[in-house]
């Protein structure tokens, strides 16, 4: 957690140097068991290994740190790019995953909680502002909203109890909200986050609030109005 100009900026730490260093490892050990592995005749692979094992030194060796170093650098990148950022003022909060930036502003947040790895942030009544997977420390995000003022509930979701689950064809549903339902499904057993985000989008258009439990999807009715 870090502060900038009276905002709390809450991300998950990329080890940009443990990266590399396990990928120049990993390059070295596969450089050192190329020979051992080539003359293995039903290893897979062969021809990889034979060439590897053939290199002169110590270019064989140099090549495989550089190379391994170089496949962990593209994996911080990458986790980097899947990692979720979260900025907290007085005045909004800024969700930002990869090129993903979502914006809510202060007066439209009426709670805050975690539910599982899901950041939560409750609008009026049971609509969901945003919901983020991440793997975000639970206490610095809630230091992190109280310290501005954000109502955080440690219990988790109030209205957890309304959610069912989703089957085809269940008649409290149109069929538009099937179908999206369906692509949807389809899309988390394909591990499609950006998609299945989308379509949870859609379905909050349609008054329906969504939450995933192991590619199982939850859902209820959404109501904007005051509870108590």
């Amino acid at each position: 957690m870090s502060q900038r100009e009276n905002a709390t900026v809450v991300s998950e730490r990329v080890w940009w140097i443990g990266f590399p260093l396990i990928g120049a490892g990993l390059g070295w050990l596969l450089k050192s068991l190329a020979g051992w592995v080539a003359s293995l005749e039903w290893a897979p692979f062969q021809g990889p290994f034979r060439l590897v094992a053939s290199l002169p030194e110590p270019v064989a060796t140099i090549g495989a740190f550089v190379l391994g170093a170089a496949a962990g650098l593209v994996l911080a990148f990458l986790w980097w790019l899947g990692s979720l950022s979260v900025t907290v003022t007085d005045d909004g909060v800024v969700l930002k995953r990869g090129d993903n930036v979502q914006e809510i502003q202060r007066p439209s947040v009426n709670a805050v909680f975690l539910d599982g790895k899901d950041l939560v942030l409750l609008g009026g009544g049971t609509r969901e502002l945003a919901r983020e997977k991440n793997d975000l420390d639970a206490t610095v995000l809630e230091q992190a909203f109280s310290a501005h003022g954000y109502t955080w509930l440690a219990e988790g979701d109030p209205y957890r109890d309304e959610f069912r689950r989703w089957v085809p064809d269940m008649p409290e549903l149109s069929q538009g909200a099937h179908a999206l339902f369906k692509a949807r499904q389809r899309a988390l057993e394909k591990d499609d986050g950006d998609d299945a985000a989308e379509l949870r989008h859609e379905l909050a258009k349609l008054g329906i609030v969504v939450r995933d439990e192991k590619k199982r999807q939850y859902w209820r009715a959404m109501d904007t109005g005051d509870r108590p």
